[in-house]
Order: structure tokens, then C-alpha cells, then sequence
């Protein structure tokens, strides 16, 4: 047994079972390369200037842990949590989770381990959930457009004044905002508006709304305290100034409220996290925005629309602006790249699993409660603030509430605290009875059991809507496409959400090869913690005994991921990491500013940058400045140089990607590093590609102040087709003090920090167990074997696919990092980049990361979890893809009418009774020169052929058709 294998199998036994190269195949794939181990071939592709001087090692963590230990050792971990019932509100509560949903969705890999729909072929399940998410949107809203999710509701109410601001484009820079709004939202929205140049003014909408002083307006619908108000006279007098309305609005509140749309509001935002979703410490949790259609370019995140495919047939895809931070870069107007897709498809299920009827019933039920403990509580003489409510009440305490939280956390409830004399408590489908009850009593209520018989709950209370004035109660219907109402039955749910899993490509299919995204395995013990009680169901706002465990397990997180990237501290606080990178930028900002710099604005970006780098840097107050990139790939040093030169007074920042977006070590980072900090920038490293770093380099060595990571990446937190994803920050010492912190919680961040960047003092902390399983099962030799098997795997791809396409960019010795870029402009005439993705689709695979960063390209990353045998039935994919060209080079077949024009290829297609093309009907689905047998004993096929983008964008519909559109199809 060579060193290589010997170090493979003693970095323990998950470690074996995450990396999918057996040590057979190391040997054969090192031989190929030229290589004796696997450090002789890191040797020669990672710069000696940048490498570790000693191992890694993690705090804590002598060696790595079996499963069984891991699991027993996080167990402990849970039970050090204290789930209870948590009455606390400001938009978090208790959900019932069908068991149906739990299990076919969240705990499903079909749908947990899928990539973002880009390949809208190959996402036919996942996007019509997402469809049905906009649709019960708009619907619940009274909206006519709506995304598919949103990172939570701080960052949507966020968007939403970023958005308001584009549609106004004129008038005071002054933004207003409901004071009753949720405190974490009040905050994340100061946060992201203190770099924009926007005033923001905190008031009662009714006294201190000016609205010829202000561009637009957030209005809460209901309140923080519960209230319930008619907003129709706040926005018409904001209409009339030409302002903006935005309102942020309870989903479930509205399937019995007069839904904000019909009382004008332009924008409306919030969490669907009560269908369903967890309360998960926080997250994560989809949010939504939604407008009316005349608003539809303005409108950040994902958009999913039906178009056609090349048959005519109805089909998704997501419209618009989708990526549109990688288009315009430094002109985009969001820096958006991950939604919180699983989640949304979760809510998104709720709905089709309860119905209209099943969701009025809930809401009724909750409402009923509520208006049966304000009964209670004014009944013994409490004053009761709310004249009107859907599910909140503040409760003025006299002598102060500590006596009344003491006795509620003795019946484990957590009550609100709201001021010195007063509480609130927020009420929700776990609730009963009983809890009603519970409630009374803490408040001193005498004869408070009488609840259980349903004495304080009155079936009338509910059937009045008695906390709703009659002028906001819903008259409109809601849901009413037939998809929600055709899934009653477990079993039609179950076969429903097993259809649509069935119609798409993810993890558990085959490899998905993206460059830059690192889709890796998503262990099934990493991802068992998530759904335990103990951590599932702990508010973020709850006491802090009752988080210790969590506490415990962020700790132990942020130590490691400082360990691994050489920095000195970490938030966990972002939740995606464009996030991240703003949170990261804003503390350049403010540790320029403390230092008397403020001027220093100016950020360099080369121009390979990712996308979001450009846009997080325009979203922090910076100036774009753009270095180019030489022949090679790497930063033009001499352009560098210039650029410096010519703003060095105003330099605030430089971002790279390392290693490069190219996927090449470059070997002047450290040189780069010190000319910007000798010019009195701060580096900034995007923590993109860190699967080819960790535990052979740390940006925070070799000369990196601040990065983001991707713990949807690099640390396993599965993709969900598209979301959910984590984005920590790390920093050096000196820019730590400037770390996000939160309103509701100091050990969430420092005081100096810049606010929050997210609602929750910890992100989406619910998934939190899934990195810290990872690295805890891996340990630290385990890490750096993954970075060493994801090189090898990238450089044995790169030699194969080299026999066929060139390889556009190589870096020392004519290696790549941990991917590669294929060129396929040299076969533009007969085939595009899109043709070949297409044609991926016939072998079961999903295409590589597609003309980024350079047009006509596929970057393509096969990380350390695949075997040797996909990585081959991959390039035998793209081998017989090059033959195919070949054919229509030679004339053999026609440019207009083969098998990679016409890709990729139905089954309804190759069944038809007539077939006109010039290849068989076996060269469409089992192409030559591929193991026939292996695609005849798994194939797929595709749901739809190739999907017009164009014809959906001129027709745009972004809700669920009328099914008779299938029909006619």
C-alpha cells in the first residue's frame, strides 16, 4: 500500500466512505498524471508560498469520529437544548410539519441534493414547486407576481426598499419604516441602508409619516404587537406623492385578512416559515416578495415561468433576471445567489397538502385561541393593548413581567418580553387549549383551568373573527388551481411528490459536474441531526439556557473555520454567501471610516471575478473598478499596478477569487496581498473554491483580511436545489470588531459591528449540525484528503477531457486546481455550448457550469466524492459528445437536425410513429461509445425537450397555468 492510501484509510472511516476514489483507483489516476502520491501532485500544483507550515489541526478534535460517535457526541449536544413552547413571536412560531412532507422533502435526497434549476430540462419537479410557491404567494397576497424565495424576511423588507428606490429613481433618499415592524427586520434594513446613502426614519405610520419627505415606506401587516390596521389610508397618501408601499404581511394571517394587495400596497415581503417549516434556532426559512406585473424587471431573486419546449409542450424554466449579478456584475441591482429553495418547496407542499379550507381552518383555530386568551386576561382586569389582532397580544403587567415569565417558563412557555410592563404572546398551530390555559394562569388569572373545557375558547370567537374589524376580513378566495385541492390523500401526496422528484436530476441520480459549486456528497448521518425536536424546534429568541447546546455546537463551528482559513474570528450569521461577501465588505467599510479613511470607497475586481463580487461591492458603498487578466487567466500584475497607482487614495478594497475562477493557482497572491496593503487596501478572498485550500493553504496566511465561505460548498450543507445555503464570515483581528451583530442578541456579534445582516443572531442556524458532522466525522486529516482527492479527480478529468476538447487554462506544471475549464469555441460552427449541455441531459447528467467565466466554455468540478468509474462514464460522455461534432464537422449530419441540436431527446419523442432525422432513433437515448447497458438499466428521461427561454420571457406567466395548457399540449 502506497504512503497515498496508507494516509487515505488512517484519516478514518467516514473519510473513506465521503471520498469515492478507492486506493486502486489513486494509484491508477496518479500513474496517468506522472505523479508517485497524492503529496508529490500537490506539491507540484499548489505554489510552496502559499502552503501550511504544519498540518491542520482543529481545536478539540484529537481525531476524527466514527458515525456513531459523531452522532452520540452531537445527541449530547442536543439534549443540551430545551425545546419549549415559544409564544415569542416577531415572526418565528411553532408549525406542524405533515409527517408526509418531512419525509418526502426534507428527508428526501431527490430533493435536498438537486442544483438550481438553471437546466430547466432536468428541473421540471423542482420548478413546479416553485410555481406553486409564487402562486400561493400572489394568491395569499393579492399580488400579481411573486419570487421563488428569498433569504429571510429582513433581507426581503431589504430588497424591497433597494426596489422601491430603482422604480421611484428620484425624490429624498429618505426611506420610512413601521416601527411595529419586527425588530430584527428594522435592523437588517438600517444595515443595508447605511451603505446605499438611504435615510431611514422609524416612526408610527399614523402621526410620523411625511409622505413628501420619503421615496417609500414599510408598513407591517399585522404588527410586532399584534395589531391589525387598515393601511389603505397610509398608502394611498403615500400614492399620492409618487412613493412606494411596501408592507410586510403573515402569510397565514392573510387567509383571514383583507390580503395588502387589495389595499394597494406595491411591494409585499415576509416569511413562510409558519407552513411548515421548523423553527430551526432561526433558519432557514424561505421569504417572499411579491408585486404587481408592471414591477416584474425591478423584482429581485429567482422568477420561475412556463414557456414551451421545441414540441410545443408547456414547460418551466426560471425567467428574466435570474442571474443577473453575473450578467451586469457592478450594474446589478442585487447581489442575490442562493434562495432558500428546500424550504420554499416545503411551505410550498404545506399548501398543497392543507388546501384553502385546511389553511382557513388552522388560521381560525389560532385566531380563536387568541381572542379567547385576550377574553381571559381582560376578564381578571389586564389591559390587553390590542383593540384588534390575528394571533399577538401585548399585555401591559403591573408591577413588571418578571412574576408572569417566571410562571410561564415554569409550564415551559416562552412569553415576550416588550418593556418594562408589558408582554406579548404569539399563539400558533401547536397551541391549544391547554396552552391557553397555561398562559392565564402565569398571568394570575384565577380559574384559568376552566380553559380545557373550552371555557376561555369559545367555537364563536373564531366563527366572528372577533380581534378583526369587519373591513379587513378576506372576502377574496385564494388557491383555488386545482393542484391545491388534488393531493388530500397521503397516498396522492406521496406518488405527487415522488412524480415530480422523479422528473429531475440531482445528487442521488449521478454527478452533477459544476464548476465552482462543489456539488459533494451530502452524508445521510451529517443530515440526521437536523430534524431532532432539540434542534428543530428552539426559537431564536428564546432564553439562552435553552440554546446551550446550539451555543456549544456554533462555537465549536467558528473555532474550526477559523482554524481552517487562518483567520481569527467568524460569523455565522450570513446565510448565503453573497451575504457574506457584503457583510465582509462592510467591514472594510467600517474599519476604513474608524480610521479617518471614508473616502477610501474604491474596489478592485478582476475581471473574472464571480458575479456576486461586483454587486456585494456596489451594495457596500464601493466603486467597481475592473483589473484585468492576462492570457493565462491569472491577475495582469502590470494592470494591477496601474489601477493602484491611479486610485491608491481611494482604495478600500481588492476581491480575488482563490484559487482563481478559472480554477489555476496563481502564484502572485502573496504579491498581490501586499501591493494592495501597501497602497492601505484590505484583501478581500471569496471562499468560493476553498475545496482546493483546506488543509494545505488558509487565505488568512497568505495575506487575506476578510472572506466568505460556502458551507453549501465546501462543508457538505446540501444545495436544495438551489438553497438553503450558509455564508460565515471570517476576518482577521483587526477588522473582527466589525463582524455583524444583532439586535436581540450580544452574543451574536460585537457592539462595533455594522447591525444584522440576516433575522436571526445566527442565520440559518438550523443546519448548522450538517458542517459540524462533517468535520468532526472527517477530522483534520480527513479535510486535507478531500482537498487532495477533489486536485487529483480535477487533474485526471482535465487529462481525459484534454484528448478531446482543450483545456483553456493550466497553472504550474500544466495542472488545474480542483476544476477545469473545456473549450468549446473552437467547435462553434456545429455545435454551441448549450447543444453539448443538452446533449449531457441524454446521458443522465447534468451539464457543467456553463460560459462563466468565459463564454462558450464548461467548467467542470467532480470534487473528492465521486468514483473513478462516474468521473470515466463522464468523459466517455464528452468523448462520444466530440465524435458526434465530428459527424456534423464532416457533413455526416446535418448542423440543423442531429442528435446534439435536437437534445435532449423525450421518450414521448423517440416513441413517435414517425422519425425524420438522420441518426437512429438509438443514437438519440443510447448513444454510441457509452455503456449501453449501465443507461438502459438507469436511464432518464427527460420530462420535456429543449425549453424556448425566449418565448417565455415575450409571455411571461409566472403562476400556475391552467392545467387545460397541458391538455391542448
Amino acid at each position: 500500500m502506497s504512503d497515498s492510501q496508507e494516509h487515505l484509510a488512517a484519516s478514518g472511516e467516514f473519510a473513506t466512505r465521503h471520498i469515492g476514489l478507492r486506493p486502486d483507483d489513486i494509484t491508477a489516476m496518479l500513474k496517468r498524471l506522472g505523479f508517485s502520491s497524492l503529496e508529490e501532485l500537490v506539491d507540484a500544483a499548489v505554489p510552496a508560498e502559499i502552503r501550511l507550515d504544519e498540518p491542520l489541526e482543529l481545536a478539540g478534535l484529537r481525531r476524527p469520529m466514527s458515525e456513531t460517535e459523531a452522532l452520540a457526541a452531537i445527541k449530547q449536544l442536543a439534549e443540551a437544548n430545551t425545546p419549549a413552547r415559544s409564544l415569542i413571536g416577531l415572526g418565528y412560531y411553532g408549525t406542524l410539519t405533515p409527517a408526509v412532507i418531512r419525509r418526502g422533502v426534507l428527508e428526501d435526497p431527490s430533493w435536498y441534493t438537486a442544483y438550481t434549476p438553471y437546466q430547466p430540462e432536468i428541473s421540471q419537479g423542482r420548478l413546479e414547486a416553485l410555481l406553486n410557491y409564487q402562486t400561493m404567494i400572489c394568491d395569499l397576497m393579492g399580488m400579481e407576481i411573486a419570487n421563488s424565495s428569498l433569504l429571510c424576511e429582513g433581507t426581503a423588507a431589504a430588497e424591497a426598499m433597494a426596489m422601491a428606490r430603482r422604480i421611484t429613481r428620484s425624490g429624498p433618499d429618505r426611506f420610512f419604516v413601521d416601527a411595529d415592524c419586527h425588530p430584527q427586520v428594522i435592523d437588517v434594513v438600517v444595515t443595508r441602508a447605511m451603505p446605499l446613502g438611504i435615510d431611514i426614519c422609524i416612526g408610527d405610520p399614523a402621526t410620523d409619516l411625511q409622505p413628501t419627505e420619503v421615496y417609500g415606506a414599510l408598513l407591517s401587516y399585522p404588527g410586532s404587537s399584534g395589531a391589525v390596521r387598515n393601511l389603505e389610508p397610509v398608502i394611498e397618501a403615500l400614492h399620492s406623492t409618487g412613493a412606494i408601499a411596501t408592507v410586510t404581511a403573515d402569510l397565514l394571517a392573510c387567509c383571514l385578512l383583507r390580503p395588502p394587495g387589495e389595499q394597494g400596497a406595491d411591494i409585499v415581503v415576509g416569511s413562510s416559515q409558519r407552513f411548515g417549516v421548523p423553527l430551526g434556532f432561526g433558519g432557514p426559512h424561505a421569504a417572499f416578495l411579491a408585486t404587481s406585473e408592471k414591477h416584474r424587471r425591478s423584482i429581485p431573486g429567482r422568477l420561475v415561468g412556463v414557456s414551451r419546449d421545441a414540441a410545443g409542450r408547456p414547460a418551466y424554466r426560471l425567467a428574466l433576471q435570474t442571474r443577473e449579478q453575473h450578467i451586469r456584475r457592478e450594474k446589478a441591482t442585487s447581489n442575490i445567489c442562493t434562495a432558500q429553495v428546500l424550504l420554499a418547496v416545503m411551505a410550498s407542499m404545506y399548501a398543497v397538502w392543507h388546501g384553502p379550507e385546511g389553511l382557513v381552518a388552522i388560521a381560525e383555530r389560532i385566531h380563536g385561541l387568541t381572542a379567547g386568551l385576550a377574553a381571559g386576561l381582560r376578564s381578571s382586569g389586564l389591559h390587553v393593548r390590542n383593540t384588534s389582532f390575528f394571533d399577538t397580544l401585548t399585555v401591559e403587567v403591573p408591577g413588571g413581567p418578571d412574576r408572569v415569565l417566571a410562571a410561564a417558563a415554569d409550564a415551559g412557555i416562552n412569553l415576550r418580553r416588550v418593556d418594562d410592563d408589558t408582554l406579548g404572546a404569539s399563539l400558533d398551530e401547536t397551541c391549544g387549549d391547554a396552552t391557553v390555559a397555561d398562559v392565564l394562569t402565569a398571568f394570575g388569572v384565577a380559574g384559568a383551568t376552566e380553559a380545557h373545557s373550552g371555557a376561555f375558547v369559545a367555537a364563536p370567537a373564531a366563527t366572528a373573527l372577533s380581534g378583526i374589524a369587519s373591513e379587513l376580513k378576506r372576502t377574496t378566495e385564494f388557491l383555488t388551481h386545482p393542484t391545491f385541492g388534488a393531493y388530500r390523500s397521503e397516498t396522492e401526496m406521496m406518488r405527487y411528490l415522488r412524480r415530480l422528484a422523479s422528473y429531475d436530476v440531482a445528487l442521488d441520480r449521478s454527478m452533477i459536474p459544476l464548476g465552482s459549486c462543489t456539488m459533494k456528497l451530502n452524508a445521510v448521518a451529517e443530515m440526521t441531526p437536523v430534524t431532532w425536536p432539540e434542534f428543530a424546534d428552539i426559537h431564536p429568541f428564546a432564553p439562552a439556557d435553552q440554546s446551550a447546546g446550539y451555543r456549544r455546537l456554533i462555537a465549536d463551528l467558528e473555532a474550526w473555520l477559523a482554524e481552517v482559513t487562518g483567520y481569527d474570528a467568524v460569523s455565522l450569521q450570513p446565510n448565503a454567501g453573497s451575504q457574506g461577501e457584503l457583510a465582509g465588505l462592510l467591514a472594510i467599510r467600517r474599519y476604513h471610516d474608524d480610521r479617518g479613511h471614508p473616502h477610501r470607497t474604491v474596489c478592485l475586481i478582476p475581471s473574472s471575478a464571480h458575479g456576486t463580487n461586483a454587486a456585494s461591492a456596489v451594495m457596500a458603498g464601493m466603486r467597481v473598478v475592473v483589473v484585468g487578466c492576462s492570457d493565462d487567466g491569472d491577475v495582469d500584475l502590470g494592470d494591477l499596478d496601474a489601477k493602484i497607482a491611479e486610485h491608491g487614495e481611494q482604495l478600500a478594497a481588492f476581491m480575488a477569487t482563490y484559487p482563481s475562477t478559472h480554477g489555476v493557482y496563481e502564484d502572485g497572491i502573496r504579491q498581490v496581498c501586499l501591493k494592495v496593503h501597501e497602497a492601505g487596501g484590505q484583501v478581500y478572498v471569496d471562499g468560493a473554491n476553498l475545496n482546493a485550500l483546506v488543509g494545505l493553504a488558509a487565505p488568512g496566511t497568505f495575506g487575506a483580511d476578510v472572506s466568505h465561505l460556502n458551507l453549501h460548498k465546501t462543508f457538505c450543507i446540501p444545495h436544495g436545489g438551489g438553497g438553503p445555503g450558509i455564508g460565515p464570515v471570517a476576518a482577521r483581528l483587526h477588522l473582527a470588531k466589525y463582524l455583524p451583530n444583532h439586535p436581540l442578541e450580544p452574543d451574536a456579534g460585537p457592539d462595533t459591528g455594522p447591525g444584522a445582516i440576516s433575522s436571526a443572531p445566527w442565520g440559518s442556524a438550523g443546519i448548522l449540525p450538517i458542517p459540524w458532522m462533517y468535520i468532526a466525522m472527517m477530522g483534520a486529516e480527513g479535510l486535507t484528503r478531500a482537498t487532495q482527492a477533489a486536485i487529483l479527480s480535477a487533474n485526471y478529468l482535465a487529462s481525459r477531457l484534454g484528448e478531446h476538447f482543450p483545456i483553456l487554462y493550466q497553472g504550474r506544471h500544466d495542472l488545474v486546481a480542483h476544476e477545469c475549464i473545456v473549450d468549446l469555441r473552437p467547435f462553434s460552427e456545429w455545435a454551441s455550448v448549450d447543444d453539448v449541455a443538452k446533449r449531457l441531459i441524454d446521458f443522465g447528467f447534468h451539464a457543467p457550469t456553463m460560459s462563466f467565466p468565459v463564454a462558450g466554455t464548461l467548467m467542470i468540478e467532480p470534487t473528492e466524492s465521486e468514483s473513478l468509474a462516474e468521473i470515466d462514464r463522464f468523459c466517455d460522455a464528452m468523448a462520444t459528445i466530440r465524435a458526434e461534432i465530428d459527424k456534423i464537422a464532416s457533413g455526416e449530419w446535418p448542423a440543423d437536425d442531429n442528435p446534439l441540436a435536437n437534445a435532449p431527446h423525450t421518450a414521448i419523442d423517440v416513441l413517435a410513429d414517425e422519425w425524420d432525422h438522420p441518426y437512429s432513433r438509438t443514437e438519440a437515448v443510447y448513444p454510441a461509445g457509452t455503456n449501453v447497458a449501465s443507461l438502459v438499466a438507469d436511464k432518464y428521461w427527460p420530462p420535456v425537450s429543449r425549453v424556448d427561454g425566449a418565448y417565455g420571457d415575450r409571455n411571461l406567466m409566472c403562476a400556475c397555468p391552467d392545467p387545460r395548457a397541458f391538455e391542448t399540449a
